[in-house]
């Protein structure tokens, strides 16, 4: 059986990157899921990759037709945004694995669905300074900058990811992340030994 791997930091922990890298490693054969929001498409996005963007009568049509596996709602400057995992028919775990990228909240929806030992979390952290300096410099190339929600981003993920939070949801295993290429072979090394019960495919 498949397994889901849960690749969860906060802000500008090079989440995206590590994701990335991943994904290109055939060897690993990964497959993605991809998540559903409300909030607007980002410049350089494309619609299905990076999410299925989409309003709210999309996400009342799909409570209703009890497709929405977990959701989580931000207050952030420009409104209310959603962001959820769909039962759409993308997860076969009888077949594949996955990668996704989540929050700790949605990291605890997927695995009380899916099983917890369907479910297995990666986290990256890097110093608070550097994250901050990344996602000034982040939040530079995009055509509208929004500073103020990139604060508030910031101050959340304090909360979010706690120490507290973190051992409730029985996450020991942390991946530091300095260099990109050091973190991305500490994380493969990791899933190898994890995927399919250390047995390889």
């Amino acid at each position: 059986m498949g397994k889901i791997y849960c690749i969860m930091g906060k802000s500008s922990a090079g989440k995206d990157t590590i994701y990335k890298r991943l994904l290109c490693d055939q060897r690993l054969s990964f497959k993605t899921i991809v998540s559903y929001t409300t909030r607007p498409i980002r410049e350089g996005e494309h619609e299905g990759v990076e999410y299925f963007f989409c309003d709210e009568n999309q996400v009342k049509r799909l409570s209703e037709q009890n497709k929405i596996i977990e959701l989580r709602a931000y207050d952030t400057i420009q409104g209310i945004w959603k962001y959820f995992t769909v039962d759409d028919g993308q997860i076969d775990l009888g077949k594949q694995d996955y990668l996704i990228i989540g929050t700790l909240e949605s990291y605890l929806k997927i695995r009380e669905y899916f099983g917890k030992e369907r479910v297995v979390p990666i986290y990256i952290e890097v110093e608070d300074g550097e994250r901050l300096m990344r996602a000034i410099t982040r939040e530079r190339q995009q055509a509208r900058p929004k500073y103020e929600e990139l604060c508030r981003r910031f101050l959340a993920d304090a909360a979010d990811f706690s120490e507290e939070k973190l051992k409730a949801a029985g996450v020991e295993k942390r991946f530091y992340n300095r260099t990109l290429e050091e973190t991305e072979d500490e994380i493969k090394a990791y899933i190898v030994k994890n995927t399919r019960n250390g047995k390889g495919r």
